[in-house]
């Protein structure tokens, strides 16, 4: 396994790699966990080559949000890479992936505008920026990405499809604890007691799942459990059926740690959610 730490030094890597073999990439800041171990073990069984990149973007933090404290246990995630068959490791520094001449975005937006996207405003243009010149760089033929975070996942899906880049885009289903808690480099924020409390975010978006798929409301499904989360000390930002995506989503703080989580609204013709507007629920 390799390590390289500017674009240069990657484009020159990229070159030695043999015509016809497979590249797969999965891109990450880094803290690495079993949920970034099975999208690297998935690569890795679809390509010949697998790539990883490990890189704390500050384009996709605002000014209040821990970019400067986010967990950067460099060699720990050397070890995971290296257990799951990883060629490569391309971890440019801030200065060498964006210079100080750095003046050019990505911006896609429709699919950005919700959810997230209207708490964390610049956020999807950092990821969506990142992502391109990482793709630009890695010259990946698959690219993978954990459904934990659906949203990032349409948005760069829809990136890729309108910006006409060869190479495919694969999810991988969200990676749980046995309590049902999303695998997130964030839960090491929570302290034990908040620990706790976090399965409830899963609890709730499959209980409202439950509810709508028997016929109930989804904008009064989603009200009654964000009561739910508050009573019980969460801080929630939105819990909402997105139907672009056909999910559930919910981000609420737990103290001082921001968690995502969602689950996948499956319909049939007997039962159809309503395509209510996801700022309904707000």
């Amino acid at each position: 396994m390799v390590i390289l730490q500017t674009p240069k030094q990657f484009q020159q890597y990229r070159r030695t790699i043999p015509h016809g073999q497979s590249v797969g990439f999965v891109p990450t800041m880094g803290a690495l966990h079993a949920g970034h171990a099975e999208l690297l073990k998935r690569s890795a069984a679809e390509n010949q080559v697998t790539i990883l990149s490990i890189f704390v973007n500050p384009k996709q933090f605002g000014p209040r949000e821990d970019f400067q404290k986010y967990p950067r246990p460099f060699e720990a995630d050397l070890d995971i890479a290296e257990a799951c068959g990883v060629s490569a490791v391309f971890s440019p520094s801030v200065a060498d992936f964006y210079p100080d001449s750095f003046s050019t975005y990505v911006e896609e937006n429709a699919l950005s505008k919700p959810l997230c996207g209207a708490f964390r405003p610049g956020h999807f243009r950092g990821v969506t920026t990142v992502v391109l010149k990482l793709f630009n760089v890695v010259r990946p033929n698959r690219a993978y990405f954990g459904l934990k975070d659906a949203q990032q996942f349409f948005v760069i899906k829809k990136m890729v499809e309108d910006l006409n880049l060869d190479l495919e885009i694969k999810g991988v289903p969200t990676v749980r604890e046995n309590d049902g808690v999303a695998l997130s480099s964030r839960n090491r924020y929570l302290s034990s007691e908040e620990r706790e409390r976090a399965p409830m975010i899963f609890k709730t978006l499959t209980r409202a799942r439950d509810q709508i798929l028997s016929g109930a409301d989804p904008a009064k499904v989603c009200c009654e459990q964000i009561a739910v989360l508050e009573q019980n000390g969460f801080r929630v930002q939105y819990f909402e059926y997105w139907p672009q995506g056909r999910v559930l989503a919910a981000a609420a703080y737990l103290g001082i740690t921001r968690l995502i989580d969602n689950v996948l609204i499956e319909t049939t013709k007997q039962t159809r959610v309503s395509e209510a507007s996801p700022e309904s629920t707000i």
